[in-house]
């Protein structure tokens, strides 16, 4: 009788016990705590290990459980979240930490887990699996790429996520789940990475149809990049000299782009450069000779910067931050690069 072909969790799970990447976030499964795992996935949104790692690190020396991050005051959370990007993930930590701590815990399915805010499927999915060890079909751009070229699924993205998500499925286990799914994840990160594909020490590669193909690299087929839109807009530096130099910062409204952060005061975002529209009133202006540049998802910005002056006393809307410590303001990566800029001005 001939041997029982093996599966793609026969093979890559044996491998990630060997090679699993040593995270702080990461445990076995059935052992792992779902606070840490569920803040691990959602900080790692868009953002990559080596960025996470010291601010997951420093996250949960401050809040090392779900209810310590439920009683903390959200003007906290976003600061200690500045320079991670995506801000509404912050927002909805805290909302969604508070929604554990009045139930007593977390859900422990992934339908259970995907009412509360923020947790999309993914994120769901990942927690449900690796932490509660429920099966559950995890499908990052990690996986998204092994699943493509172990299938040898050539129709472009986004397209191509329908059938990528049903492949996946047919080979997620129900015996160890959790590991099955980060043992995918770090065989996309470490070996089969987007460029040169490292296929001789992949554990799965007899049965990759990509590989068999010949060229594992071109997958998965990815749509031709569009040129981003360029957007202008001007950021206000209104300065007090007296007792000692301070700056003003604003809040952000909570919705929108970098809401509720801590910020300087700054005009409409717009297609040709602005001008002065939305300066805080009463206070004469002046040009620096710099600008500041910044890519988010879908648009570049560039950013003038004016410098005003107000009598000690002044008190717009707002907050005066000493200016020799806007590194602790909990500045997002656009207004802490108008900080840098302006370390040797406002400082006397």
């Amino acid at each position: 009788m001939p041997a029982k072909r093996q599966s793609v969790a026969d093979l890559l799970l044996p491998w990630y016990d060997a090679h699993a990447r040593d995270l702080p976030w990461r445990v076995r499964e059935g052992t792992a705590d779902p606070y840490r795992v569920w803040l691990s996935e959602v900080m790692l949104q868009q953002t990559t290990v080596a960025a996470v790692r010291p601010r997951f690190e420093t996250w949960v020396a401050r809040w090392p459980t779900v209810e310590a991050l439920a009683a903390a005051d959200e003007a906290e959370v976003m600061a200690a979240w500045a320079g991670l990007g995506y801000y509404a993930r912050a927002r909805n930590l805290l909302k969604a930490a508070r929604a554990v701590a009045a139930a007593g815990g977390f859900p422990q399915t992934e339908a259970g887990l995907r009412t509360l805010p923020g947790l999309g499927d993914y994120t769901a999915a990942a927690v449900a699996a690796i932490a509660f060890g429920q099966r559950a079909v995890v499908v990052d751009a990690n996986v998204e790429r092994v699943v493509a070229r172990l299938f040898a699924i050539d129709t472009p993205l986004p397209v191509a996520r329908t059938a990528i998500r049903a492949a996946a499925d047919t080979i997620t286990p129900a015996t160890r789940p959790g590991d099955f799914a980060q043992a995918m994840m770090d065989l996309g990160a470490t070996i089969c990475t987007p460029r040169r594909p490292r296929c001789l020490l992949c554990p799965v590669r007899s049965l990759c149809r990509a590989h068999a193909d010949g060229d594992p690299e071109r997958l998965p087929v990815k749509p031709a990049k569009r040129a981003k839109p360029q957007r202008y807009g001007t950021i206000f530096v209104l300065v007090r000299s007296r007792p000692s130099a301070e700056v003003l910062l604003v809040r952000r409204p909570d919705k929108g782009l970098l809401g509720g952060m801590r910020a300087f005061p700054t005009g409409p975002w717009l297609d040709a450069p602005p001008g002065l529209e939305g300066a805080p009133a009463d206070t004469d202006w002046r040009w620096l000779p710099t600008t500041v540049a910044h890519g988010f998802t879908h648009f570049d910005l560039q950013l003038a910067l004016a410098m005003g002056e107000t009598p000690a006393h002044g008190s717009p809307d707002g907050e005066w931050w000493p200016a020799d410590r806007l590194d602790q303001a909990g500045l997002p990566t656009i207004f802490a690069k108008v900080a840098t800029v302006m370390e040797g001005i406002c400082v006397s």
